[in-house]
């Protein structure tokens, strides 16, 4: 029932499957020979085989996290060139996203606070 290790070295080598009696013979020639076909199936079978191909290569899962990747490395750059980035320009009086960043240190500065005013939280900061 089952072929032990002795019985496979029995088995003549070489070519087990014979293609002249294959029961399960292939429709169509494969591959096809285009000298014979007209330009018109020529073109189907390119169009068929670079659509395959496309498939072939396409990899849905890489592209999702290469974008998602490159999406959440602009928004850190953009947040920390806006929000923390040293400009260079200490002695000017209207540093650059001035207003942004105003805005938002006394968003974040009010979540770890409990009630004060904004003119104590500035003097906090100053010191």
């Amino acid at each position: 029932m089952f072929p032990t290790i002795i019985q496979r070295n029995n088995l003549p080598s070489g070519m087990l499957f014979d293609f002249e009696n294959n029961p399960f013979r292939a429709k169509k020639e494969w591959p096809p020979d285009f000298s014979k076909l007209s330009p018109k199936h020529q073109f189907r079978f390119e169009r068929r085989y670079r659509r395959r191909a496309k498939l072939a290569w396409a990899r849905p899962g890489w592209k999702k996290g290469t974008k998602l990747v490159q999406y959440g490395l602009s928004i850190f750059v953009l947040g920390y060139g806006v929000l923390y980035m040293d400009w260079g320009q200490d002695d000017s009086e209207h540093p650059p996203f001035a207003s942004v960043r105003k805005w938002y240190r006394g968003f974040t500065d009010s979540i770890w606070t409990h009630s004060t005013t904004p003119l104590e939280r500035d003097n906090v900061r100053r010191d």
